[in-house]
């Protein structure tokens, strides 16, 4: 097999793990019919009386319809809010798994166009409020959460209008506030953001199912942390209110709200009819990658599943890694050329602040992989792209044609001559299926791309000047490096794959 077909093998193998359906059989069952019980990875939770069922997100269409077949008769009713067009999207690409039967007790609420909270999102957001507060003791509310929950889930706290709150929201934006302080904001405005539909349920049980877009998995961050306890107060929105300047002109029913509102989070005992659950994220669905990549005879290692950081960074970290593990298969890793590579390497993982990325620990079982075996490198999380073009394409595209350059530069060079005795492939995909507006999911690369675009005519540094990515991929070889898989009904970020093999002596 070619190292493309081995890396579209890994890549499917990984989103296989974190689909909806298959996600939810592994973890969710229903036992016993006197007193049935919940069991949700082991852990066993009693149906006293009614089970009832709401949702947001993404993804959260495909996960209630596999719900619904594992709950039966057995859930009284359901309600969902998902992102505009998405049932037609599923129908159109034949996804007919991830849509609800006729006849389902869930009730499907599409709204958020464009990932903006708007009029329909908000009728979900106060269906899904109404049936929280009319719970009992004995009623069991599971919540299925996924990245895209919070736009799907704005109920401003009264008098606040949606308006108004997306407007200070934007005016923050357009200041410089970070995407933490937007949702810190957000949160405190909110009726059910921050722990707030948690409360509300209170005194149901709550188990929330979850699958994860953001680095690291926070509860309190995915979808805005509706049933996780909030880490932040009303001080805190106050303070970054005042940090950009908007204390002081803000709507009436905003002052009226912070003034009113408590000054301490809700303590975490108040909690405890709550489980929070992540049952899909970035790690499992590396953890699979790197499985079916021993499987296919490659000494598999795992970055981080929160690589960050712009693109270009990013870029250069790729190719640097390729770089030293191409020096060991020509028995030169140990050498000052590979010493100065690991000296880079860290400096640059320094610069990017990757969260739990061991660099020396990871370099160290690099060298202890011993020569010739082919070597399998796994990464995901999600790089950032500074727009100065106008082009298409996405950070997944971006990222590929930028490693691709630059095994380009280290090979023109002479700085890195084992690339020639080495087959290297990069892959860098969207678990969602979509890599901005485009219909690929991401792309490929190998280090002879740019060498044959320059004989096509094509100048590579023009088009990533123009963020046109997509354009580039393309037009050359008919689009042959893109990343095709259709949309994918879930999404757990961004996943790359680095293979190198020593090239067969002919």
């Amino acid at each position: 097999m070619s190292l493309r077909e081995h890396a579209l093998s890994l890549f499917r193998g990984a989103l296989g793990t974190v689909r909806p359906a298959p996600m939810l059989r592994r973890a969710l069952k229903l036992q016993g019919d006197g007193c049935p019980q919940l069991l949700v990875k082991g852990q066993a939770f009693p149906v006293k009386r009614d089970l009832y069922l709401v949702g947001f997100g993404k993804a959260v269409l495909g996960m209630a319809a596999a719900a619904e077949e594992i709950l039966g008769d057995h859930l009284t009713r359901g309600i969902i809010s998902v992102p505009l067009g998405i049932q037609e999207s599923l129908q159109r690409a034949g996804m007919q798994e991830m849509l609800l039967k006729p006849h389902s007790r869930i009730q499907v609420i599409e709204g958020a166009k464009n990932n903006l909270p708007d009029a329909e999102a908000l009728k979900g957001a106060v269906a899904i409020q109404e049936l929280a507060e009319g719970l009992t003791a004995d009623d069991l509310l599971l919540v299925l959460i996924s990245g895209g929950g919070s736009a799907l889930l704005p109920a401003p706290i009264p008098p606040i209008l949606l308006e108004e709150k997306e407007k200070l929201t934007k005016l923050l934006a357009s200041r410089g506030a970070a995407i933490q302080e937007l949702n810190i904001v957000r949160k405190t405005l909110s009726v059910l953001k921050g722990g707030g539909l948690a409360q509300l349920a209170h005194p149901a049980q709550v188990v929330s199912l979850i699958l994860s877009d953001v680095i690291g998995d926070p509860l309190d961050i995915i979808a805005s942390g509706p049933t996780a306890a909030s880490s932040h107060s009303v001080q805190d929105c106050l303070q970054i209110l005042t940090k950009y300047n908007l204390l002081h002109n803000l709507p009436k029913s905003v002052e009226m709200v912070l003034s009113s509102s408590p000054t301490k989070p809700t303590a975490p005992e108040n909690y405890s009819h709550v489980s929070n659950i992540i049952l899909g994220s970035n790690t499992l669905a590396l953890e699979e990658a790197r499985r079916q990549a021993e499987g296919l005879g490659y000494a598999a290692l795992v970055l981080s599943a929160a690589v960050q950081g712009e693109v270009g960074c990013v870029a250069t970290l790729y190719c640097q890694l390729i770089q030293l593990v191409c020096l060991g298969f020509s028995s030169l890793g140990e050498g000052p050329l590979g010493d100065e590579l690991r000296g880079n390497l860290l400096q640059l993982a320094a610069e990017l602040q990757i969260p739990g990325l061991h660099l020396e620990e990871f370099l160290q079982a690099l060298q202890g992989l011993g020569p010739n075996r082919p070597v399998c490198i796994l990464a995901g999380g999600e790089t950032t792209v500074r727009l100065q073009g106008t082009g298409r394409g996405g950070r997944n595209q971006e990222l590929v044609l930028r490693v691709g350059l630059g095994l380009h530069k280290a090979q023109a060079t002479g700085a890195s001559s084992p690339q020639g005795k080495c087959e290297i492939l990069f892959l860098s995909g969207g678990t969602d299926g979509q890599d901005g507006p485009t219909e690929a999911a991401g792309a490929f690369c190998s280090p002879g791309l740019v060498a044959e675009a320059l004989q096509e005519g094509l100048d590579v540094e023009a088009f990533l000047r123009n963020n046109d990515s997509y354009t580039f991929f393309s037009q050359f070889q008919g689009g042959h490096h893109l990343l095709v898989t259709g949309l994918t009904g879930t999404n757990v970020m961004d996943i790359q794959a680095i293979l190198i093999r020593a090239m067969e002596r002919s």
